[in-house]
């Protein structure tokens, strides 16, 4: 599996990995991540030109999308953690719209690999009805660190791994 950056004309692409990503979550159960259009054409495009989106390739079908910052402070949403504490205070990279189309085993583990190369201390956050997703976490070596609550408001569980 290779990753690359996204571009303009993946657009289309991204989205149906993320509309099929969409599909295996209401699958398997979380009915409550990724509602009212999130994450829009919009929101892909705004990675896409900061140039913090990156796809998955498996051979040459697009299997992934993924959005990665990193920084002194890449999420302001962490700033504040309820039930826990932060590993650390270093400067993180933060994984976002980790979507999988399904048709290829280990994209997360592609896009946590690669992120890896880029930065040794990671953040991650997830709805807690996301059990392959935290599962996916505790599996890869991510410590839960507590709960952190996104723009509108709702909580997600936090996770963090220094390499």
């Amino acid at each position: 599996m290779t990753i690359e950056i996204a571009k303009p004309e993946h657009l289309n692409s991204i989205m149906q990995v993320i509309d099929d990503a969409r599909k295996i979550m209401r699958a398997n159960g979380n009915l409550t991540q990724w509602i009212n259009g999130y994450p829009s054409a919009e929101v892909i495009m705004n990675d896409i030109n900061q140039n913090i989106g990156y796809i998955c390739w498996n051979d040459a079908e697009m299997v992934g999308y993924f959005s990665f910052l990193k920084g002194d402070n890449p999420e302001p949403t962490y700033n504040v953690i309820d039930n826990g504490k932060w590993l650390n205070n270093e400067p993180y990279g933060v994984i976002h719209r980790l979507a999988s189309n399904g048709k290829a085993k280990g994209v997360a583990k592609a896009c946590f690999d690669y992120c890896f190369t880029q930065i040794n201390n990671i953040r991650v956050d997830t709805n807690n009805n996301n059990l392959p997703m935290q599962n996916f976490f505790k599996k890869y070596g991510f410590t839960y660190c507590g709960v952190i609550y996104v723009a509108d408001g709702s909580p997600r569980d936090a996770f963090q791994m220094v390499s």
